[in-house]
This record gives structure tokens, C-alpha cells and sequence, in this order.
């Protein structure tokens, strides 16, 4: 697979995941939902931190966090063009591209959002907003928005302790990147033989053809 296929997919993935933001951000106030299904919801959250809502604590985590995520699209960047570099395997190269594009696109929120936004508590965000966005650079939260609680209902009555209670499953939001940093990694783990071939079998592989180019010259040869 060719490195300006792999290209493709990224621009793809970060156009889809930037417009849905986009929109969110500008047409729901935080907290607002809208149902589409009983077990979809569009729900516009934001995350100041890591994947799950973890946040690292003191003023300068979210600092770090970014710089990290930084770094590590540099490395998967690195990994992607090797990848390619080295005609590794069709599914290792469109993993790695979903997962390289998942990244960018949350690392975009976590850059600049907080200077192109204002906050969306209680209001509509603007757009580059003449008093400036809700922060600084590298500051920004990760927009957030598909919401499927498969299962949203109360316990038993009759339960001890929790009887009555809300029963949910499966609350996390999440939004396109994050997505598409899943299907990468799960296409990596359930095509593991596949996206990883063994070296051995590389080398076999490599020395049929060596052997069918040999065979070939030589009955050129003996035609000549």
C-alpha cells in the first residue's frame, strides 16, 4: 500500500472528525443531547484529559499531556512511513494510518481549540471570538459527542442497597478520532499474524522470488 493511499485515509478521518466538532462545538451548549436512537445519543461533552476523563493533576498535566501526545505522533508518524518504507503488510499500514489519524485529530482540540472557542457552558461557542477563546495554546479540550448507553434503566426494587438506583452501561463519550484509534488497534490485534508476519516467513518468502528471478534468467539464457 502506498504511502499517498495511507495519506488519504488520514485527510479523510480528520476531515470527518474536525466537522463534527466543529459543529458541536458551535450548535449545542455543553451538556446538551439530542437522541437518535433509545442507545445513541448525540451528547456534546468535553475532556480535559486523557482517554476515560482521567485528568493529570496540577496546572502544568494538561501541558504535559499535549507535548506527550505530541511526541507520540511524531512516532507513529515515524512508524507509518517505515511501515510503508518497508511494503509491510496492506492491514498493518491501514491501522496505523487510523490510529496516526485518531491522534492528530484530538491533538488539533487540545492545541488550538482553546484559543479558536470560546467556552460552551451555558451558551452557543463562537468561532474565533473577539474577547479570545476559553485558553491558551496546548490548553484546549478534546471534543466529545456519540453517546451509546446500551443499557439506561433502575435497578430492581427489590435489590438490597442498590434497588432503585440508575443502571447504566457503557457511558463513556467519545467522538471520530477516537474511533478510529479503536478500529486501528483492534484490526492490529485480530489481524496480529497478518499485520506482523514472522520474520522466518519473510525470508522464505524473499528467497522464492530470488529462486523464480534465478530461473527465469537462467531460461533466458538457454533461449538466447
Amino acid at each position: 500500500m502506498s504511502l499517498k493511499k495511507a495519506i488519504g485515509i488520514i485527510v479523510l478521518i480528520l476531515l470527518i472528525d474536525q466537522i463534527s466538532k466543529i459543529y458541536i462545538k458551535t450548535n449545542f451548549k455543553l451538556g446538551e443531547s439530542v437522541e437518535v436512537f433509545g442507545w445513541f445519543k448525540i451528547l456534546f461533552v468535553e475532556n480535559r484529559g486523557m482517554a476515560w476523563g482521567v485528568e493529570l493533576p496540577g496546572s502544568y498535566g494538561k501541558l504535559f499531556l499535549t507535548l506527550f501526545r505530541l511526541f507520540a505522533i511524531t512516532a507513529i508518524g515515524y512508524w507509518l512511513y517505515d511501515a510503508v518504507k518497508k511494503n509491510s503488510s496492506r492491514i498493518l499500514i491501514v491501522s496505523i494510518a487510523l490510529i496516526f489519524a485518531g491522534a492528530f485529530g484530538n491533538i488539533i482540540d487540545s492545541v488550538f481549540y482553546g484559543i479558536l472557542f470560546n467556552g460552551s457552558e451555558g451558551q452557543l461557542a463562537t468561532f474565533l471570538p473577539e474577547e479570545g477563546g476559553y485558553a491558551p495554546v496546548f490548553y484546549g479540550r478534546v471534543v466529545d459527542m456519540l453517546h451509546f448507553p446500551l443499557i439506561d434503566t433502575t435497578w430492581p426494587e427489590w435489590m438490597p442497597w442498590i434497588g432503585g438506583d440508575r443502571l447504566t452501561f457503557f457511558d463513556p463519550v467519545f467522538n471520530i478520532a477516537d474511533s478510529a484509534i479503536t478500529v486501528g488497534v483492534a484490526l492490529l490485534i485480530i489481524f496480529n499474524k497478518k499485520a506482523f508476519p514472522k520474520k522466518k516467513a519473510q525470508e522464505v518468502t524473499q528467497r522464492k522470488r530470488e529462486v523464480v528471478k534465478e530461473v527465469v534468467e537462467v531460461t533466458s539464457e538457454e533461449k538466447a
